[in-house]
């Protein structure tokens, strides 16, 4: 499921549409969500190395974490860094977000980091930053047809306390005045550090929402003891990934996922619903496990063999012999058979390795099967 997000975030929109749209959204109980967002840039990075992605350029507006981490996460993955400058650029408005650092000529950033990043001096004008956002993204891709990326860390009321109504207001123009070189957009909210209503507008904006909720529901919130320290303990390491999709037709779907939190990242695990796990245990196991069923569900070979050697009454023979076949209302009459069937005794075959099925109705006063002419005995 989480793949099939980084699909349509890959994918982009079609002409004339607005660009994909996920939304992230974690909370205390379940603090993941940067995990997920790491696990979604570095697979749209690799989309966009690889040249399968629709967008050829990637905007990072890192509010909560520095261009030099971001650096050394696409280094862990594995992904070129060298050429990096032209495909990604990283907004820093983590380093300094109000301008108090200006007059300082170090500001703790890496070479690396530095030539791929510029600063938001100020984070409260967001027009100035939405302007910004787009600028650096159309620096990339130049003024052809390409189209870029854009994946927020984190929203900016959060960290710097705006008021919800011109944040939604600002954010709603940015959105609707998104231009069409914009590919897909992603970023990630803390659901319980912000008003329903604020919430409510990110996930309606959204074509995907994405939640992370604690895998033990219950134990969150209890008096910890030791019955329910264990679950605590799983709550810290794993929770559960409920992704919403909403489709171009409107109807909507809704998918689950476990996810497990280590150190070499995060991984996702399919949650099999109460039918799958049934059909499960119903099904027979290969490969050396023990079959759950109390009959076969195959013929065995020999079993295979008998059935090949019946011969049916429709069948043709092929073996050169004029082909009688009985069709229950006909008299055998003056042929051998006849004796052979008032003596009750059948001559066997030649072929003594292959069965037959013979009938004989019991008097021609029965009434003709459904398949039957009963006028078939009249000369006409």
């Amino acid at each position: 499921m989480a793949d099939t997000i980084c699909r349509t975030l890959r994918d982009g929109g079609l002409e004339g549409e607005h660009a994909p749209a996920l939304t992230i959204k974690d909370s205390k109980a379940s603090p993941f969500g940067f995990d997920v967002f790491n696990y979604v840039l570095t697979q749209l990075s690799n989309y966009i190395l690889a040249g399968k992605s629709q967008s050829r350029g990637l905007v990072v507006v890192a509010y909560s974490r520095s261009p030099s981490f971001y650096v050394d996460l696409l280094k862990r993955r594995g992904i070129d860094i060298a050429s990096s400058h032209d495909w990604i650029h990283i907004l820093d408005c983590y380093t300094d977000p109000l301008g108090w650092k200006n007059w300082l000529i170090d500001k703790d950033i890496s070479q690396e980091a530095s030539s791929l990043s510029s600063f938001c001096q100020d984070v409260r004008n967001l027009d100035k930053l939405y302007s910004l956002i787009i600028e650096q993204g159309k620096g990339l891709i130049g003024q052809g047809k390409d189209r870029f990326s854009i994946a927020i860390d984190s929203d900016v009321v959060q960290k710097f306390g705006f008021k919800v109504n011109p944040l939604l207001r600002s954010f709603i123009f940015f959105w609707w005045n998104l231009p069409d070189q914009v590919s897909s957009i992603f970023w990630l909210l803390h659901s319980d550090l912000h008003e329903i209503k604020f919430t409510s507008v990110l996930e309606y904006l959204s074509s995907m929402v994405a939640s992370v909720e604690p895998f033990n529901q219950a134990a969150f919130g209890q008096r910890v003891d030791l019955e329910n320290l264990s679950m605590l303990e799983q709550n810290f390491r794993k929770g559960k990934f409920h992704v919403r999709f909403k489709r171009r037709n409107g109807r909507v779907r809704v998918m689950c996922e476990e996810i497990l939190v280590e150190l070499a990242g995060i991984k996702f695990t399919p949650v099999l619903s109460e039918d799958e796990i049934i059909n499960q245990r119903l099904l027979p196991k290969r490969y050396g496990f023990v079959q759950q069923v109390q009959f076969n569900l195959q013929l065995s070979e020999e079993e295979r063999n008998e059935r090949a050697k019946v011969v049916l009454p429709f069948e043709h023979q092929g073996n050169g012999k004029p082909i009688q076949i009985y069709d229950g209302r006909r008299s055998l009459g003056e042929n051998k058979e006849e004796a052979l069937v008032s003596t009750g005794k059948l001559q066997p075959d030649e072929d003594s390795g292959k069965g037959q099925i013979i009938y004989f109705r019991d008097s021609d006063d029965e009434m003709p099967d459904s398949d039957e002419d009963p006028d078939d005995d009249l000369d006409i």
